[in-house]
């Protein structure tokens, strides 16, 4: 037999570690070669980890949340002479000769905790005999099965203060469960509740509190927010949703709010950079990768849609939900997820009426949606009810002026109260 040592593979773009954020085997498994054995989380994006052999696993580095350094050993296999597949040890000794029941179950009941949790509530069924009830705890050997031993065990139970309603009184599954008045006897004592429950922070989690703390703690946000009128966006949507081809699916406001954003950004190209700590440098992108803020099960994800300016409606609309969906499925590849120049978040029906988005770093802006309602407001001289929606943006201060912010979100509301302008692209002036 030889083993071979599996060290932490190098991810790309600088990774100096990553963190294990859950094992799917454990020493003792078989495994063959290209079956994942680990989930990793780099600072860009979670990285499933397949066997590079097939074998036996010896051991492991690390438990969910610890970082394994690049190189260093993660998992260690025994392999055969040959290279193949440790055969599975030896099949264990013949198990010794069976002991009266009362005695053998007791191997297989689970270990009483320290502190039983409350005992069952017991009753026998209404047609059982007087005898069945009995009031206190039977002397000799109980008679049941040794599924309902571990049950009882695990339940802090004293099975001879259980009436059993079987042949002989033998005690049945539904003497455990059945509810009712208690069967006269000890029961355990509740444990306390424990007033704190903790939780590790790892993987995705801990990437975002690490991403937000960083975010909020060395950009100065300048917040604005501006009403939108979306009466005639909601217009558009309603038509457009009534028209719109058959494998398309429901168009929502964020589409639209996207290709309206790219429109005005050939007008503001501040508001569409990067910036490079490290060189301080801004890097100003003249393709448009928008970042659209998704909520997953593992927390919020930013996958992008790509060149934004040069889709379609209907094929942003297909690309946002593409995205979101492979995010909230844990299937989006790295590369969706890295690269936005810019980020647009909606909280949809939780929108609320203002927010203060924090910005995705290296972003210099982000645009956030809040809940569209209609009220009462004074148009064309009158109090009509309209359709209002919120914008709730934030800006780095450092590089986007107070004033350049606000006469962008005030062009980006033009575009959205007059929606046939959003198909259409900004006239430069020579």
């Amino acid at each position: 037999m030889s083993q071979f040592t599996f060290k932490m593979p190098d991810l790309g773009e600088g990774t100096v570690d990553a963190e294990i954020v859950a094992w799917h085997t454990k020493p003792g498994d078989m495994v063959s070669e290209d079956q994942l054995i680990v989930e990793v989380m780099t600072d860009k994006a979670a990285v499933e980890v397949p066997a590079p052999v097939s074998g036996r696993v010896v051991s492991v580095s690390g438990s969910p949340g610890d970082k394994v350094a690049v190189g260093s050993p993660l998992i260690v296999f025994e392999l055969t002479e040959t290279g193949k597949a440790a055969e599975p040890d030896a099949a264990p000794a013949p198990a010794p000769a069976a002991k009266p029941l009362a005695t053998a179950t007791a191997t297989v009941s689970a270990p009483a905790p320290a502190a039983k949790p409350p005992a069952l509530a017991l009753s026998a069924p209404a047609d059982s005999p007087p005898a069945a009830q009995a009031s206190a705890a039977r002397p000799g050997r109980v008679m049941t099965s040794p599924a309902n031993r571990r049950r009882a065990s695990e339940a802090g139970i004293d099975l001879t203060t259980v009436a059993g309603s079987g042949p002989g009184g033998r005690i049945l599954t539904a003497d455990l469960q059945t509810p009712g008045p208690r069967a006269a006897g000890p029961r355990a004592a509740a444990p306390d509740t424990p007033e704190t429950t903790e939780i590790k922070v790892i993987g995705v989690r801990r990437l975002i509190a690490e991403r937000m703390s960083e975010a909020k703690r060395n950009i100065p946000h300048f917040a604005y927010v501006e009403e939108v009128d979306v009466t005639e966006l909601e217009s558009l949507r309603v038509h457009l949703n009534h028209s719109r081809p058959h494998d398309a699916g429901s168009l929502s406001y964020l589409p639209l709010v996207v290709m309206a954003l790219t429109r005005v950004l050939e007008s503001f190209p501040q508001c569409n950079v990067l910036y490079d700590a490290a060189r301080g440098v801004l890097v100003r992108h003249r393709a448009m990768h928008v970042g659209i803020a998704t909520q997953t099960p593992d927390g919020l994800k930013v996958p992008v849609v790509r060149n934004a300016q040069s889709l379609g409606l209907w094929e942003v609309a297909a690309e946002i939900r593409r995205l979101a969906e492979r995010a909230r499925g844990n299937k989006a590849t790295r590369e969706e997820l890295v690269g936005s120049t810019i980020t647009v978040t909606s909280l949809g029906k939780l929108g609320g009426i203002a927010s203060t988005p924090i910005i995705n770093a290296p972003e210099v802006a982000i645009i956030g949606l809040n809940k569209a309602v209609e009220r009462p407001v004074v148009y064309q001289g009158a109090v009509a009810v309209r359709r209002i929606m919120n914008l709730s943006s934030s800006f780095d201060h450092r590089f986007v002026d107070g004033y350049d912010a606000a006469a962008m979100i005030q062009a980006l509301k033009e575009r959205l109260e007059h929606p046939a302008t959003i198909f259409i692209p900004t006239v430069k002036t020579p």
